[in-house]
C-alpha cells in the first residue's frame, strides 16, 4: 500500500491541539517543540504570535524542523468579535485590517496561506448584501496576498445555527462564493472544509465534497458532537475521535479521503495540508489526543 505522505502533508493545528495557545500567547515555542520533532508531521497550523520574540523563536523553529506552515486567522477574528462579513463599512474594514496584519505575520513565518470565516448570518432579509460584503473583503485581501508572499488565502466553511452562526454555511453557499471570487480574477483564493463541520451544517460528507468540489485548496479531520447538548464536547469544540455521541472515527474519515479522492482534490493540488483539528477538553491530555487522531487516520487510510 502506497504511503499517504504521497497525497497530502499530513498536519496538525498547533492553537486548537495546545488551546491555551488560541489567543497568542501561553506556552507557544514549547507546544510548537512537541509537533515539529514528530515526523508524522509534514505540516503545521499556528496563529498569531504576540510577542516579537517569542515570534522569532518559532519562525527558527519552524525553519529548522523543514515542515509546512499554514496561517489561521480564526482566533485573531473570534477572539475579537470581528466580521469580515459585516454590513456596517467600519466594522468591515476593522475586519479586514485584522486579516491583513494576519497576512504580514503569515508571509513573515514562512506560510504557504492564510485562512479565515465568514462573520455571522445576518438572516435571510440581509444575506444577500452579507455575501456582497464578504466577497468584496475577501477580493481586498487577495489582492494584499499576492503582493506579501503570494500567499492563499482560504475561506472556512462553518455551521450556521449550531455555534458560529456563519454566513458560510451550507456548501452551496460557499460555492457561490468561491465562484463569484474566482470571476474576479482571484486565482489565489479557496475553500477549507472540515470534516467535523458536515454534520454542524447537515450535509453527507458526499454532499459536501462534491458541491464544493473544485474550489476546495485544504482539509481538516476532526469530530464533532452535535446530537445531543448535554454531552462534553457538543458544538463546535473538535473534541477526539471516539467521544461519546461524536459523529466521525474512522468509517467517516475513510469516506471523507475516498471522496476527495473521487473529485479529483489530490490531482488538482500538489501535496495538500490535510490537518488534524482536534481539541483536548478539560483534563485530557493533548499528547493522548493527537495520538488518537494519528491512528484513526493510519486506520482510515489502510482501509481504503
Amino acid at each position: 500500500m502506497e504511503l499517504f505522505q504521497k497525497y497530502f502533508k499530513p498536519g496538525l493545528i498547533h492553537f486548537m491541539a495546545f488551546p491555551q495557545t488560541m489567543r497568542g500567547e501561553g506556552p507557544i515555542l514549547e507546544t510548537l517543540e512537541e509537533i515539529v520533532s514528530d515526523e508524522f508531521f509534514s505540516a503545521v497550523e499556528i496563529s498569531w504570535i504576540k510577542d516579537e520574540k517569542v515570534r522569532e523563536e518559532a519562525k527558527k523553529l519552524l525553519e529548522t524542523s523543514g515542515m509546512t506552515i499554514a496561517y489561521g486567522a480564526q482566533p485573531r477574528l473570534l477572539t475579537q468579535n470581528l466580521d469580515i462579513s459585516s454590513l456596517d463599512e467600519t466594522t468591515r474594514l476593522r475586519a479586514v485590517e485584522e486579516v491583513k496584519r494576519a497576512i504580514e505575520e503569515a508571509e513573515y513565518m514562512g506560510a504557504v496561506g492564510v485562512g479565515f470565516l465568514a462573520g455571522k448570518d445576518p438572516g435571510p432579509e440581509k444575506r444577500e448584501q452579507a455575501k456582497e460584503a464578504l466577497v468584496k473583503s475577501i477580493c481586498e485581501l487577495c489582492d494584499y496576498a499576492k503582493a506579501h508572499g503570494n500567499l492563499r488565502i482560504e475561506l472556512e466553511v462553518f455551521d450556521f445555527d449550531v455555534e458560529k452562526n456563519s454566513l458560510v454555511g451550507p456548501s452551496l453557499v460557499a460555492r457561490e462564493i468561491a465562484q463569484r471570487v474566482r470571476r474576479e480574477r482571484k486565482d489565489n483564493f479557496g475553500l477549507l472544509i472540515d470534516l467535523s463541520h458536515f454534520p454542524q451544517y447537515y450535509e453527507s460528507i458526499r454532499d459536501a465534497v462534491y458541491t464544493t468540489a473544485g474550489y476546495v485548496t485544504h482539509v481538516h479531520l476532526g469530530n464533532c458532537v452535535i446530537k445531543d447538548k448535554s454531552l462534553p464536547g457538543y458544538g463546535d469544540q473538535h473534541p477526539r475521535f471516539g467521544i461519546k455521541g461524536g459523529e466521525n472515527g474512522v468509517k467517516e474519515v475513510k469516506e471523507f479521503l475516498r471522496a476527495l479522492f473521487d473529485v479529483g482534490f489530490f490531482e488538482d493540488n500538489d501535496k495538500p495540508i490535510v490537518s488534524f483539528e482536534v481539541k483536548p477538553l478539560p483534563g485530557e491530555n493533548p499528547k493522548a489526543v493527537i495520538a488518537n487522531a494519528k491512528r484513526t487516520l493510519i486506520e482510515a487510510w489502510a482501509e481504503l
